[in-house]
């Protein structure tokens, strides 16, 4: 483990397998990494190379069943339910199925309204309503068109963007985006790049993006990580990946990236 004041969380040998005997995959095998505060770390991989277990981990949704997850040098795996909820109140999620995370029987003002027990002392009501509210604006949402309504009522880009603005309210430390962007059409997945992007800037938030698309995290990342059948092949600063791809698997994911600018800018 390492001793940089900056590393905000790494993994050691984090391993996930599922099922047994002849049904036994490994998903994720031996994968190291290190996420430093205030950059944006892609992991990048086709479908099934282990990306959003990756994710799923980290959220400690899952637990490993070898290795290791630390949180500003602590490990995870001793926390108890207070310690759970405070990491996840400084660790969030935004995933590319956003009907998904909602609970689809809660309209959006109770969504967002629950985030707050996460707090170890939640603001009163009146101060709730405006936070609310200005989070919606930040993404260009009209609290007066969405907060009665549920999540199926709603758009794939909207739904994203109500993600994305609970995430405003929460201020995490590092944001885990996996394919926050992979279906929906173009224009919305510009909208919520953008939005992801303005809110590391201004809430000085660190993001974890899981991606199968090389542009985008071209686009967005300081680190790259390329994931292939569950193990990291390759792992470098984006310009020297980009443009000095040394695995194999990086190369071919590299031939059908698009222009970049023309897409994403």
């Amino acid at each position: 483990m390492g001793n940089d004041d900056s590393l905000l969380i790494e993994t050691s040998g984090l391993t996930k397998i599922f099922g047994s005997g002849a049904n036994r995959v490994t998903a994720v095998k031996d994968v190291d990494l290190e996420v430093k505060e205030d950059t944006i770390v892609s992991l990048v991989g086709q479908s099934g190379s282990g990306k959003t277990t990756v994710a799923r981990l980290l959220l400690l949704l899952i637990k490993p069943t070898e290795g290791d997850i630390f949180y500003r040098g602590e490990e995870t795996s001793r926390y108890g339910r207070k310690a759970k909820l405070k990491y996840w109140r400084n660790v969030q999620g935004i995933f590319q199925d956003p009907y998904a995370s909602f609970n689809q029987f809660f309209k959006v003002r109770k969504i967002l309204k629950d985030c707050y027990k996460l707090f170890d002392s939640a603001p009163s009501g009146s101060i709730k309503d405006r936070q609310i509210k200005q989070a919606l604006e930040y993404v260009n949402l009209d609290p007066d068109d969405v907060l009665d309504k549920y999540p199926f009522e709603m758009s794939g880009g909207q739904r994203q963007r109500i993600m994305i603005s609970r995430a405003f309210i929460l201020s995490p430390k590092l944001l885990i985006a996996d394919e926050p962007t992979s279906m929906i059409d173009a224009c919305s997945r510009s909208n919520i790049l953008n939005s992801l992007l303005n809110l590391k800037a201004e809430q000085e938030i660190t993001i974890n993006f899981i991606t199968h698309d090389m542009g985008l995290a071209y686009y967005v990342s300081d680190e790259l990580l390329i994931m292939k059948d569950g193990e990291i092949v390759e792992r470098g600063n984006v310009v020297r990946v980009v443009e000095n791809p040394r695995h194999s698997y990086t190369k071919q994911l590299l031939k059908d990236v698009p222009t970049l600018e023309e897409e994403w800018v």
